[in-house]
């Protein structure tokens, strides 16, 4: 957390303690990036992480999920472990025709250290619901556990009072109206054949300003009677492109690089997707912008160099803009 020395400030007595309280109040609370989602969404959240416990390192930050928020997956974070609670919900949401009644309750990263000198910020993506309507507040409640010391963010403002009047509270995300806009006319993506394979829908996820890392989806389906692979690629947007796979062991999300790439067996489809095997495209030189396309190039062991364009979908969706590539085994 930055810290003010208010001593070498030439202000009034007023203005000083009015400063100096703004600077325990706000500055100190764990927060949300995005405050603000509409129904029937996808939510990118970033809790930012502004201090530890009094000058005690953070060790330990869990977010509770509230009901109505659904479909939640973390962001792996170099240095710690995530664990995923799970659990029933009050009832059953729609989610891309099917009616899910269970999910992510809470999301614990642990094992790592955050020196109180240091920022840093714990990422998440989830769905809202209908269950929140415009000028609804969706809390978060964040337990922060430091070395010494615990920080519980889980005060809820009251009907019409301001979170700034609370000691500890949770980050809230505020409900708006969804924007009215025309339907798209951007023709479908057209898929990619070279050799034996098939590449569908490739797609990447807009990324918020200053990201410095990027998600890239697509299915690949191998028509051949040989095994190839996919190795790695290269787009003019990032200084390097790996591939990654997500996966959930022992309750626990893990990612891995895929040094070797990603086996395409043949006569079955492989689809790169969030949650599962994906591309990292790493170092940014520009924001993802939702619209947008990406050029570059995939690269397979048999087949070769490819060209490819990720047409840009939202921030934490789970399928691209054209629609979720064509399902298959998922073969490493």
């Amino acid at each position: 957390m930055i810290r003010f020395d208010l001593t070498r400030i030439a202000l009034g007595g007023a203005l000083g303690a009015a400063t100096a309280l703004l600077s325990t109040s706000v500055f100190a609370h764990v927060t949300l990036e995005t405050t603000e989602a509409t129904p029937n969404s996808y939510y990118r959240g970033v809790a930012k992480v502004n201090h530890g416990c009094g000058t005690s390192a953070t060790k330990l930050l869990r977010i509770t999920i509230p009901e109505g928020v659904i479909a939640a997956r973390p962001m792996p974070k170099a240095g710690w472990t995530v664990e995923l609670e799970k659990g029933p919900y009050a009832r059953a949401y729609p989610l891309h025709g099917k009616d899910v009644a269970s999910g992510v309750k809470s999301i614990t990263w642990k094992g790592g250290s955050l020196p109180d000198d240091f920022y840093d910020e714990f990422v998440f993506a989830a769905r809202i619901t209908d269950a929140f309507q415009p000028g609804a507040t969706i809390s978060f409640p964040v337990l922060q556990q430091c070395e010494s010391g615990t920080q519980n963010w889980a005060e809820v403002p009251a009907p019409g009072q301001s979170a700034a009047a609370l000691k500890s509270p949770a980050p809230g995300v505020r409900i708006i109206q969804a924007a009215t806009t025309a339907p798209s006319t951007a023709p479908a993506a057209v898929p990619v054949k070279v050799g034996d394979l098939t590449i569908r829908s490739p797609w990447a996820r807009a990324t918020p300003a200053g990201a410095k890392v990027a998600g890239g989806y697509l299915a690949v389906t191998n028509d051949g009677k040989a095994a190839d692979r996919l190795i790695g690629g290269s787009f003019d947007i990032a200084g390097e492109v790996q591939i990654h796979e997500m996966k959930v062991e022992d309750g626990v999300m893990r990612m891995r690089p895929l040094d070797k790439g990603i086996e395409l067996p043949p006569g079955q489809t492989v689809e790169l997707k969030p949650g599962g095997f994906h591309l990292m495209l790493m170092g940014l030189k520009q924001q993802l912008k939702t619209g947008d396309t990406v050029k570059g190039t995939l690269v397979f062991e048999k087949a070769g160099s490819v060209p490819v364009t990720l047409a840009v979908g939202g921030v934490g969706a789970q399928q691209g803009p054209g629609g979720s590539p064509a399902g298959g085994h998922h073969e490493h």
